[in-house]
């Protein structure tokens, strides 16, 4: 068979999916490339993360006997084959991103967060479904894509699995302070990790007492590898929204302004997330009441009037 594949989103981050089904189909003997609309294919799988929202539905010319849409983008009902599902990726149809394993160690999360589909997805429960093994072949990095590693019964198991790879491991999803313990922290402390990544999504919710207790326990005392999410437009005030993310920054942790609906959200909420993400501005300008976006080029602009006006007196 021919088989096209057609990224929805676009080549900035790798689809999961599509690098399992080009394994799978070429381990079958089949031929897999990227779809390009002036050939024909037996089988054209298109695969999106995202929603309208985000990105636009792929418009293109699709000559195909066959069109298999997936992915949270499409809708939830639709799921890998089981044989498909457990194939090691095929990092190779996306060199930019080679050196690089990507995958899911876990699945489903209990908190039921409005905002978040995991839950209605995967489940309210956290159970392990893979080994290391199934998607990491010596690669230096690890995209970890759980979304609640910590609350799956097998987080010791897991975690030992990271530590012994001695790969830089990115918790890209966000582990949960709020089941940080001890124990799991000095399980952390073994695993090379490349960012620790947290979220602070309710602003009714002080996690204030978790961020500090972990402070002591972690070995990771960086806080740019010390990421926390800041959930912003969902039900938040900006004085929330600012409180959260100084504290974070007094305590020695990295905010990251997330915006829900993006398009809906005031223009004080956008320019935060352009003061907080861009780290220059952020550690160039503590008080966000003095930020403006083209805060830089004013710098630079004065610092000329500043020279201009030594060298004409």
């Amino acid at each position: 068979m021919k088989i096209g594949l057609i990224d929805v989103d676009g080549h900035r981050w790798p689809n999961l999916c599509l690098m399992k089904l080009s394994a799978y189909h070429k381990a079958r003997g089949d031929t897999v490339e990227w779809h390009d609309g002036r050939r024909r294919y037996d089988l054209v799988y298109m695969s999106r993360v995202f929603t309208d929202s985000y990105s636009k539905d792929f418009a293109g010319r699709i000559r195909a006997d066959q069109i298999i849409r997936g992915g949270t983008g499409y809708g939830l009902s639709n799921r890998l084959p089981n044989d498909v599902e457990h194939t090691c990726p095929d990092y190779g149809i996306y060199p930019q991103f080679a050196g690089t394993a990507y995958g899911f160690l876990s699945r489903g999360c209990p908190r039921g967060c409005g905002f978040c589909i995991v839950g209605e997805k995967e489940g309210r429960q956290t159970v392990a479904v893979a080994d290391l093994s199934e998607f990491w072949m010596g690669e230096k990095e690890i995209k970890l894509l759980d979304a609640n590693l910590l609350a799956c019964p097998d987080w010791e198991r897991l975690l030992g699995q990271l530590a012994d790879s001695r790969a830089m491991v990115d918790f890209t999803q966000g582990l949960d302070i709020r089941l940080m313990t001890p124990k799991k922290a000095a399980a952390l402390n073994q695993v090379r990790t490349k960012m620790l990544h947290f979220a602070w999504d309710n602003p009714e919710d002080d996690l204030t007492p978790y961020f500090r207790q972990f402070s002591e326990w972690t070995s990771v005392k960086d806080c740019r590898k010390r990421r926390v999410y800041v959930l912003t437009n969902y039900g938040s005030t900006h004085e929330q929204d600012l409180y959260r993310i100084y504290t974070l920054r007094d305590m020695g942790y990295d905010p990251y302004v997330m915006v829900y609906e993006k398009s809906t959200a005031p223009s004080v909420t956008r320019r935060l997330q352009q003061w907080v993400n861009n780290k220059w501005f952020f550690r160039a300008v503590p008080d966000f009441n003095d930020f403006v976006p083209n805060w830089r080029r004013k710098q630079k602009g004065a610092g000329n009037e500043d020279r201009t006006s030594e060298g004409g007196s």
